[in-house]
Protein backbone atom coordinates (compact mmCIF):
# COMPACT_ATOMS: atom_id res chain seq x y z
CA UNK A 1 0.00 0.00 0.00
CA UNK A 2 0.96 3.79 -0.82
CA UNK A 3 0.80 6.45 2.02
CA UNK A 4 -2.02 9.36 0.76
CA UNK A 5 -0.75 12.12 -0.07
CA UNK A 6 0.73 14.29 2.35
CA UNK A 7 2.69 17.54 3.07
CA UNK A 8 3.20 19.47 0.40
CA UNK A 9 1.68 17.34 -1.95
CA UNK A 10 -1.15 17.60 -0.04
CA UNK A 11 -4.53 19.22 -1.48
CA UNK A 12 -4.22 22.15 0.76
CA UNK A 13 -7.28 23.82 -1.30
CA UNK A 14 -9.49 21.04 0.17
CA UNK A 15 -8.48 21.64 3.47
CA UNK A 16 -8.54 25.35 3.25
CA UNK A 17 -12.33 25.18 1.78
CA UNK A 18 -13.03 22.63 4.50
CA UNK A 19 -12.21 25.22 7.31
CA UNK A 20 -14.33 28.22 5.34
CA UNK A 21 -17.59 25.84 4.78
CA UNK A 22 -20.80 26.03 6.73
CA UNK A 23 -20.60 23.58 9.24
CA UNK A 24 -23.12 20.77 8.34
CA UNK A 25 -20.47 20.53 5.04
CA UNK A 26 -17.93 19.78 7.44
CA UNK A 27 -19.65 17.27 9.36
CA UNK A 28 -20.80 15.63 6.65
CA UNK A 29 -17.33 15.46 5.01
CA UNK A 30 -15.64 14.29 8.05
CA UNK A 31 -18.26 11.84 8.69
CA UNK A 32 -17.46 9.83 5.73
CA UNK A 33 -14.17 10.36 5.64
CA UNK A 34 -13.84 9.00 9.56
CA UNK A 35 -16.51 6.27 8.80
CA UNK A 36 -15.19 4.58 5.51
CA UNK A 37 -11.86 4.81 7.03
CA UNK A 38 -12.63 2.84 9.70
CA UNK A 39 -15.50 0.58 8.25
CA UNK A 40 -12.73 -0.47 5.31
CA UNK A 41 -10.69 -1.43 8.18
CA UNK A 42 -13.06 -3.91 9.90
CA UNK A 43 -12.59 -5.63 6.82
CA UNK A 44 -9.26 -6.44 7.78
CA UNK A 45 -10.29 -7.55 11.33
CA UNK A 46 -13.17 -8.76 11.25
CA UNK A 47 -14.27 -11.28 8.34
CA UNK A 48 -12.33 -14.17 9.74
CA UNK A 49 -15.30 -14.33 12.44
CA UNK A 50 -17.77 -15.71 9.28
CA UNK A 51 -15.67 -18.83 9.61
CA UNK A 52 -16.80 -21.87 12.29
CA UNK A 53 -14.15 -24.62 11.76
CA UNK A 54 -16.38 -26.66 12.94
CA UNK A 55 -15.10 -29.76 15.32
CA UNK A 56 -11.76 -28.67 14.75
CA UNK A 57 -9.63 -27.83 18.40
CA UNK A 58 -6.46 -26.11 18.99
CA UNK A 59 -3.37 -28.51 19.03
CA UNK A 60 -6.10 -31.89 20.26
CA UNK A 61 -6.90 -29.79 23.47
CA UNK A 62 -10.55 -28.94 24.84
CA UNK A 63 -10.11 -25.09 23.37
CA UNK A 64 -12.33 -25.28 19.90
CA UNK A 65 -10.20 -24.02 17.12
CA UNK A 66 -12.10 -21.14 16.37
CA UNK A 67 -12.20 -19.96 19.82
CA UNK A 68 -8.63 -20.08 19.77
CA UNK A 69 -8.30 -17.80 16.68
CA UNK A 70 -10.72 -15.61 18.19
CA UNK A 71 -8.48 -15.41 21.68
CA UNK A 72 -5.99 -14.75 19.43
CA UNK A 73 -6.33 -11.79 17.87
CA UNK A 74 -8.15 -9.99 20.63
CA UNK A 75 -5.33 -11.09 22.92
CA UNK A 76 -2.92 -8.90 19.73
CA UNK A 77 -5.45 -6.39 19.85
CA UNK A 78 -5.63 -5.61 23.26
CA UNK A 79 -1.75 -6.08 23.43
CA UNK A 80 -2.29 -2.97 20.79
CA UNK A 81 -4.22 -0.73 22.87
CA UNK A 82 -1.91 -0.97 25.72
CA UNK A 83 0.97 -0.08 23.02
CA UNK A 84 -1.30 2.81 22.02
CA UNK A 85 -1.46 4.37 25.40
CA UNK A 86 1.56 5.99 24.66
CA UNK A 87 1.83 5.81 21.04
CA UNK A 88 -1.78 6.97 20.12
CA UNK A 89 -1.43 9.63 22.46
CA UNK A 90 2.32 11.05 21.92
CA UNK A 91 2.02 10.93 17.89
CA UNK A 92 1.62 14.35 15.72
CA UNK A 93 -0.51 15.26 12.86
CA UNK A 94 2.28 14.65 10.77
CA UNK A 95 2.75 10.86 10.99
CA UNK A 96 -1.34 10.13 11.60
CA UNK A 97 -2.01 9.43 7.83
CA UNK A 98 1.47 7.25 7.47
CA UNK A 99 0.69 5.17 10.85
CA UNK A 100 -2.56 4.56 9.46
CA UNK A 101 -1.77 3.12 6.00
CA UNK A 102 1.72 1.23 7.56
CA UNK A 103 -0.65 -0.39 10.30
CA UNK A 104 -3.52 -2.24 8.01
CA UNK A 105 -0.17 -2.51 5.60
CA UNK A 106 1.20 -5.22 8.61
CA UNK A 107 -2.52 -6.44 9.01
CA UNK A 108 -3.21 -7.53 5.59
CA UNK A 109 0.07 -9.08 5.48
CA UNK A 110 -0.93 -11.19 7.95
CA UNK A 111 -4.04 -12.26 6.96
CA UNK A 112 -2.26 -13.97 4.00
CA UNK A 113 0.25 -15.45 6.56
CA UNK A 114 -3.42 -16.97 7.72
CA UNK A 115 -3.95 -18.27 4.51
CA UNK A 116 -0.79 -19.74 3.76
CA UNK A 117 -0.28 -21.95 7.41
CA UNK A 118 -1.88 -25.16 8.71
CA UNK A 119 -4.92 -24.48 10.79
CA UNK A 120 -2.97 -24.54 14.53
CA UNK A 121 -0.62 -21.80 12.92
CA UNK A 122 -3.75 -19.51 11.96
CA UNK A 123 -3.39 -19.27 15.88
CA UNK A 124 -0.16 -17.20 15.17
CA UNK A 125 -1.25 -15.41 12.16
CA UNK A 126 -3.84 -13.91 13.63
CA UNK A 127 -2.45 -12.46 16.58
CA UNK A 128 -0.35 -10.71 14.23
CA UNK A 129 -3.06 -9.23 12.28
CA UNK A 130 -4.53 -8.05 15.70
CA UNK A 131 -1.83 -6.43 16.92
CA UNK A 132 -1.42 -3.43 14.47
CA UNK A 133 -5.52 -2.89 14.58
CA UNK A 134 -5.69 -1.65 17.85
CA UNK A 135 -4.09 1.85 17.17
CA UNK A 136 -6.26 2.67 14.06
CA UNK A 137 -9.16 4.26 16.29
CA UNK A 138 -7.18 6.34 18.37
CA UNK A 139 -6.07 7.98 15.25
CA UNK A 140 -8.92 8.38 13.82
CA UNK A 141 -10.44 10.02 16.73
CA UNK A 142 -7.24 12.60 16.83
CA UNK A 143 -8.51 14.26 13.72
CA UNK A 144 -12.61 14.37 15.35
CA UNK A 145 -12.21 15.29 18.77
CA UNK A 146 -12.09 18.50 20.67
CA UNK A 147 -14.47 20.51 18.14
CA UNK A 148 -17.90 21.50 18.77
CA UNK A 149 -19.20 19.19 17.14
CA UNK A 150 -17.41 16.17 17.90
CA UNK A 151 -20.53 14.14 19.34
CA UNK A 152 -21.51 14.48 15.60
CA UNK A 153 -18.34 13.44 14.49
CA UNK A 154 -17.56 10.79 16.57
CA UNK A 155 -21.26 9.35 16.71
CA UNK A 156 -20.73 9.16 12.65
CA UNK A 157 -17.18 7.21 13.06
CA UNK A 158 -19.02 4.61 15.87
CA UNK A 159 -22.05 3.69 13.29
CA UNK A 160 -18.66 1.92 11.33
CA UNK A 161 -17.61 -0.87 13.19
CA UNK A 162 -21.34 -1.44 14.42
CA UNK A 163 -22.53 -1.59 10.97
CA UNK A 164 -19.48 -2.93 9.42
CA UNK A 165 -19.16 -6.08 11.55
CA UNK A 166 -22.76 -7.47 10.26
CA UNK A 167 -21.67 -6.55 6.75
CA UNK A 168 -17.72 -7.55 6.55
CA UNK A 169 -19.00 -11.42 8.16
CA UNK A 170 -21.75 -11.35 5.59
CA UNK A 171 -19.30 -10.32 3.06
CA UNK A 172 -16.89 -13.29 4.16
CA UNK A 173 -19.94 -15.94 4.25
CA UNK A 174 -20.52 -14.74 0.43
CA UNK A 175 -16.95 -15.56 -0.66
CA UNK A 176 -17.05 -18.84 0.60
CA UNK A 177 -20.38 -19.58 -0.62
CA UNK A 178 -18.65 -18.24 -4.40
CA UNK A 179 -21.28 -15.45 -4.24
CA UNK A 180 -18.62 -12.48 -5.19
CA UNK A 181 -17.53 -14.06 -7.69
CA UNK A 182 -20.89 -14.26 -9.57
CA UNK A 183 -21.01 -10.69 -8.52
CA UNK A 184 -17.77 -9.89 -10.27
CA UNK A 185 -18.60 -12.05 -13.52
CA UNK A 186 -20.97 -9.60 -14.59
CA UNK A 187 -18.17 -6.67 -14.56
CA UNK A 188 -17.18 -6.41 -18.37
CA UNK A 189 -13.83 -6.82 -18.82
CA UNK A 190 -11.41 -8.52 -15.80
CA UNK A 191 -14.77 -9.68 -14.03
CA UNK A 192 -14.37 -12.86 -15.46
CA UNK A 193 -11.10 -13.97 -14.67
CA UNK A 194 -11.20 -12.43 -11.51
CA UNK A 195 -14.34 -14.19 -11.00
CA UNK A 196 -12.69 -17.58 -12.86
CA UNK A 197 -9.50 -16.81 -9.33
CA UNK A 198 -12.05 -16.62 -6.80
CA UNK A 199 -14.47 -19.54 -7.13
CA UNK A 200 -15.34 -20.50 -3.53
CA UNK A 201 -12.96 -18.86 -0.96
CA UNK A 202 -12.11 -21.66 1.78
CA UNK A 203 -12.06 -20.64 5.71
CA UNK A 204 -8.85 -19.86 5.66
CA UNK A 205 -7.93 -17.68 2.27
CA UNK A 206 -11.40 -15.95 2.75
CA UNK A 207 -9.75 -12.78 5.36
CA UNK A 208 -7.27 -12.09 3.33
CA UNK A 209 -9.55 -11.97 -0.14
CA UNK A 210 -12.08 -10.02 2.27
CA UNK A 211 -9.11 -7.50 2.90
CA UNK A 212 -8.28 -7.30 -0.72
CA UNK A 213 -11.36 -6.05 -1.72
CA UNK A 214 -11.14 -2.94 0.62
CA UNK A 215 -7.63 -1.76 0.07
CA UNK A 216 -8.57 0.97 -2.31
CA UNK A 217 -11.63 2.20 0.03
CA UNK A 218 -9.11 2.30 2.75
CA UNK A 219 -6.36 4.49 1.10
CA UNK A 220 -9.29 6.77 -0.47
CA UNK A 221 -10.77 6.68 2.96
CA UNK A 222 -7.49 8.02 4.83
CA UNK A 223 -6.66 10.26 2.16
CA UNK A 224 -9.89 12.15 2.81
CA UNK A 225 -9.24 12.24 6.27
CA UNK A 226 -6.06 13.87 5.89
CA UNK A 227 -7.40 16.52 4.32
CA UNK A 228 -9.30 17.42 7.67
CA UNK A 229 -8.32 21.53 8.93
CA UNK A 230 -7.41 21.18 12.86
CA UNK A 231 -9.86 22.47 15.58
CA UNK A 232 -10.31 26.35 15.15
CA UNK A 233 -10.24 29.05 18.25
CA UNK A 234 -13.95 28.29 19.29
CA UNK A 235 -13.28 24.66 19.28
CA UNK A 236 -10.66 25.33 21.61
CA UNK A 237 -12.83 28.16 23.87
CA UNK A 238 -15.59 25.61 23.60
CA UNK A 239 -13.75 22.03 24.38
CA UNK A 240 -10.50 22.65 25.33
CA UNK A 241 -7.46 22.48 23.57
CA UNK A 242 -6.19 19.13 22.46
CA UNK A 243 -2.16 17.94 22.56
CA UNK A 244 -0.27 14.99 22.49
CA UNK A 245 0.22 14.06 26.24
CA UNK A 246 3.14 12.57 27.88
CA UNK A 247 4.01 10.14 30.35
CA UNK A 248 3.76 12.60 33.50
CA UNK A 249 0.68 13.89 32.06
CA UNK A 250 -0.95 10.53 31.88
CA UNK A 251 0.31 9.41 35.32
CA UNK A 252 -1.35 13.02 36.47
CA UNK A 253 -4.59 12.10 34.58
CA UNK A 254 -5.28 9.45 36.35
CA UNK A 255 -4.33 10.15 39.63
CA UNK A 256 -6.65 13.20 39.57
CA UNK A 257 -9.74 10.76 38.67
CA UNK A 258 -8.93 7.46 40.10
CA UNK A 259 -12.25 6.41 41.66
CA UNK A 260 -14.12 7.20 38.35
CA UNK A 261 -12.20 6.03 36.00
CA UNK A 262 -11.66 2.65 38.02
CA UNK A 263 -15.27 2.01 38.25
CA UNK A 264 -15.91 2.99 34.63
CA UNK A 265 -13.03 -0.04 33.77
CA UNK A 266 -14.61 -2.71 35.87
CA UNK A 267 -17.69 -2.16 33.86
CA UNK A 268 -15.95 -1.79 30.29
CA UNK A 269 -13.79 -4.70 31.28
CA UNK A 270 -16.63 -6.91 31.11
CA UNK A 271 -19.03 -5.17 28.49
CA UNK A 272 -16.22 -5.28 25.90
CA UNK A 273 -15.48 -8.82 26.94
CA UNK A 274 -19.85 -9.08 26.01
CA UNK A 275 -19.88 -7.04 23.45
CA UNK A 276 -16.95 -9.32 21.79
CA UNK A 277 -18.77 -12.43 22.46
CA UNK A 278 -21.81 -11.32 20.93
CA UNK A 279 -19.91 -9.62 17.79
CA UNK A 280 -17.69 -13.02 17.20
CA UNK A 281 -20.29 -15.62 17.64
CA UNK A 282 -23.16 -14.46 16.46
CA UNK A 283 -23.38 -16.76 13.82
CA UNK A 284 -23.78 -19.49 16.38
CA UNK A 285 -26.31 -17.35 18.56
CA UNK A 286 -28.73 -17.02 15.75
CA UNK A 287 -28.80 -20.82 15.36
CA UNK A 288 -29.29 -21.19 18.61
CA UNK A 289 -32.12 -18.91 18.87
CA UNK A 290 -33.84 -20.95 15.33
CA UNK A 291 -32.10 -18.96 12.44
CA UNK A 292 -29.85 -21.28 10.44
CA UNK A 293 -27.77 -19.76 7.77
CA UNK A 294 -30.01 -20.41 4.41
CA UNK A 295 -31.58 -18.46 2.20
CA UNK A 296 -34.43 -16.84 4.38
CA UNK A 297 -31.33 -15.42 6.75
CA UNK A 298 -28.45 -14.78 4.49
CA UNK A 299 -28.26 -10.77 5.45
CA UNK A 300 -29.41 -11.63 8.89
CA UNK A 301 -26.97 -10.17 10.79
CA UNK A 302 -26.39 -7.18 8.82
CA UNK A 303 -30.27 -6.25 9.19
CA UNK A 304 -30.23 -6.76 12.99
CA UNK A 305 -26.84 -4.26 12.96
CA UNK A 306 -28.10 -1.90 10.52
CA UNK A 307 -31.33 -1.21 13.03
CA UNK A 308 -28.64 -1.07 15.81
CA UNK A 309 -26.46 1.13 13.77
CA UNK A 310 -28.87 3.52 13.41
CA UNK A 311 -30.58 3.82 16.77
CA UNK A 312 -26.58 4.05 18.19
CA UNK A 313 -26.50 7.37 16.07
CA UNK A 314 -30.34 8.81 16.66
CA UNK A 315 -29.19 8.84 20.32
CA UNK A 316 -25.41 10.01 20.41
CA UNK A 317 -26.00 12.82 18.30
CA UNK A 318 -28.66 13.95 20.08
CA UNK A 319 -25.62 14.92 22.54
CA UNK A 320 -24.33 17.37 19.90
CA UNK A 321 -27.59 19.78 21.20
CA UNK A 322 -26.32 19.79 24.87
CA UNK A 323 -24.25 22.57 24.75
CA UNK A 324 -23.36 22.48 29.07
CA UNK A 325 -20.40 19.95 28.69
CA UNK A 326 -21.35 19.12 32.64
CA UNK A 327 -24.46 17.94 31.30
CA UNK A 328 -23.54 16.44 28.16
CA UNK A 329 -20.88 13.96 30.40
CA UNK A 330 -24.30 13.45 33.09
CA UNK A 331 -26.36 12.39 29.71
CA UNK A 332 -23.84 10.39 27.95
CA UNK A 333 -23.86 8.41 31.73
CA UNK A 334 -27.31 8.58 31.36
CA UNK A 335 -27.57 7.06 28.07
CA UNK A 336 -25.04 3.96 29.13
CA UNK A 337 -26.80 3.16 31.48
CA UNK A 338 -30.04 3.19 30.08
CA UNK A 339 -28.03 0.76 27.36
CA UNK A 340 -27.05 -1.95 30.05
CA UNK A 341 -31.38 -1.88 31.49
CA UNK A 342 -32.14 -2.49 28.20
CA UNK A 343 -30.03 -5.54 27.80
CA UNK A 344 -32.10 -7.58 30.58
CA UNK A 345 -35.22 -6.02 29.63
CA UNK A 346 -35.22 -7.69 26.37
CA UNK A 347 -33.70 -10.83 28.10
CA UNK A 348 -36.91 -11.09 30.45
CA UNK A 349 -39.38 -10.05 27.07
CA UNK A 350 -37.74 -12.87 24.98
CA UNK A 351 -37.79 -15.72 27.86
CA UNK A 352 -41.48 -14.43 28.58
CA UNK A 353 -42.22 -14.88 24.90
CA UNK A 354 -43.09 -11.57 24.02
CA UNK A 355 -40.49 -10.77 21.18
CA UNK A 356 -38.43 -12.89 18.87
CA UNK A 357 -35.05 -14.13 18.76
CA UNK A 358 -34.33 -11.67 15.60
CA UNK A 359 -35.75 -8.52 18.18
CA UNK A 360 -33.63 -10.29 20.97
CA UNK A 361 -30.48 -9.99 19.13
CA UNK A 362 -30.92 -6.54 18.29
CA UNK A 363 -31.93 -5.15 20.87
CA UNK A 364 -28.83 -6.51 22.85
CA UNK A 365 -26.52 -5.00 20.05
CA UNK A 366 -28.69 -1.58 21.33
CA UNK A 367 -28.21 -1.85 24.59
CA UNK A 368 -24.89 -2.88 24.61
CA UNK A 369 -23.54 -0.33 22.27
CA UNK A 370 -25.61 2.32 23.69
CA UNK A 371 -23.23 1.39 26.48
CA UNK A 372 -20.37 0.99 25.06
CA UNK A 373 -19.78 3.38 22.03
CA UNK A 374 -19.76 6.44 24.49
CA UNK A 375 -16.42 4.97 26.02
CA UNK A 376 -14.54 5.12 22.89
CA UNK A 377 -15.83 8.80 21.54
CA UNK A 378 -18.36 11.16 23.80
CA UNK A 379 -17.50 9.96 27.32
CA UNK A 380 -13.83 11.00 27.31
CA UNK A 381 -14.79 13.99 24.35
CA UNK A 382 -17.43 15.32 27.69
CA UNK A 383 -14.81 14.44 29.95
CA UNK A 384 -11.80 16.16 29.01
CA UNK A 385 -13.71 19.46 27.88
CA UNK A 386 -15.93 19.66 31.24
CA UNK A 387 -12.28 19.55 33.23
CA UNK A 388 -10.82 21.68 30.80
CA UNK A 389 -7.80 19.16 31.31
CA UNK A 390 -5.11 19.77 28.27
CA UNK A 391 -4.78 16.63 26.82
CA UNK A 392 -6.16 14.63 24.57
CA UNK A 393 -9.16 11.94 24.91
CA UNK A 394 -7.72 9.26 23.01
CA UNK A 395 -5.15 8.46 26.09
CA UNK A 396 -8.46 7.80 28.25
CA UNK A 397 -10.21 5.70 25.46
CA UNK A 398 -6.93 3.44 25.51
CA UNK A 399 -6.48 2.83 29.00
CA UNK A 400 -10.12 1.84 29.04
CA UNK A 401 -9.75 -0.24 25.83
CA UNK A 402 -6.76 -2.16 26.78
CA UNK A 403 -8.62 -3.05 29.85
CA UNK A 404 -11.59 -3.96 27.98
CA UNK A 405 -9.86 -6.28 25.68
CA UNK A 406 -8.13 -7.77 28.36
CA UNK A 407 -11.91 -8.75 29.81
CA UNK A 408 -12.83 -10.29 26.68
CA UNK A 409 -9.96 -12.70 26.60
CA UNK A 410 -10.58 -13.70 30.14
CA UNK A 411 -14.39 -14.43 29.14
CA UNK A 412 -13.94 -16.29 26.03
CA UNK A 413 -11.68 -18.76 27.84
CA UNK A 414 -13.47 -19.19 30.71
CA UNK A 415 -16.68 -19.95 28.21
CA UNK A 416 -14.57 -23.10 26.92
CA UNK A 417 -12.37 -24.40 29.86
CA UNK A 418 -15.11 -23.72 32.84
CA UNK A 419 -18.75 -23.48 30.57
CA UNK A 420 -17.17 -26.33 27.62
CA UNK A 421 -20.43 -27.95 28.15
CA UNK A 422 -22.85 -24.82 27.91
CA UNK A 423 -24.02 -23.52 24.34
CA UNK A 424 -22.70 -20.53 23.13
CA UNK A 425 -26.24 -19.37 23.19
CA UNK A 426 -26.85 -20.23 27.21
CA UNK A 427 -23.75 -18.74 27.88
CA UNK A 428 -24.60 -15.53 25.97
CA UNK A 429 -27.66 -15.22 28.06
CA UNK A 430 -26.45 -15.99 31.46
CA UNK A 431 -23.88 -12.96 30.74
CA UNK A 432 -26.72 -10.84 29.51
CA UNK A 433 -28.32 -10.53 32.98
CA UNK A 434 -24.95 -9.98 34.66
CA UNK A 435 -23.77 -7.44 32.49
CA UNK A 436 -27.34 -5.65 32.97
CA UNK A 437 -26.87 -6.26 36.76
CA UNK A 438 -23.49 -4.74 36.92
CA UNK A 439 -22.73 -2.13 34.31
CA UNK A 440 -25.99 -0.56 36.02
CA UNK A 441 -24.30 -0.42 39.19
CA UNK A 442 -20.70 0.78 38.39
CA UNK A 443 -22.12 3.27 35.86
CA UNK A 444 -24.28 5.30 38.06
CA UNK A 445 -21.58 5.02 40.96
CA UNK A 446 -19.26 6.90 38.34
CA UNK A 447 -21.31 9.46 37.26
CA UNK A 448 -22.43 10.16 40.80
CA UNK A 449 -18.44 10.58 41.45
CA UNK A 450 -17.79 13.16 38.55
CA UNK A 451 -21.17 14.67 39.05
CA UNK A 452 -19.57 16.07 42.00
CA UNK A 453 -16.29 16.15 40.71
CA UNK A 454 -17.64 18.56 37.37
CA UNK A 455 -20.10 20.68 39.87
CA UNK A 456 -18.08 24.02 39.94
CA UNK A 457 -16.74 23.81 35.85
CA UNK A 458 -17.80 26.83 34.01
CA UNK A 459 -16.43 25.07 31.00
CA UNK A 460 -19.57 25.55 28.40
CA UNK A 461 -19.44 25.60 24.67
Amino acid sequence: MSLPSSGPVRTRFLTQWLERAPAPVFVAVAIVAAFSTYFAMYAFRKPFAAAKFEKEYFLGTAVALKTAIVISQIIGYALSKYIGIKVCSEVTPARRAFMLVSLVGIAQAALVLYGLVPNDWKVAAIFLNGLPLGMIWGLVVWYLEGRRTSELLLAGLSLSYIMASGVVKDFGRALMEGTVAKWWSVIPGIGAPVAGLLGKVSEGWMPAVAGFHFVPVFLASVWLLNQLPRPNVADVAARAEREPMKGADRLAFVKQFAFGLTVLCVAYFFLTAYRDFRDNYQVEIFEGLGYPYDNNNKSIISRAETIVTFGVMAVLAMLNLVRNNRTGLLCAFGIMTGGVVLLGLSTALLQAGLISGFWWMTLTGLGSYLAYVPYGSVLFERLMASTRVVGTAVFAIYLADAIGYTGSVGVQLYKDLAAGSVSRFGFFMGFTWFMSVLGAICLLASATYFARRTRTSSAES
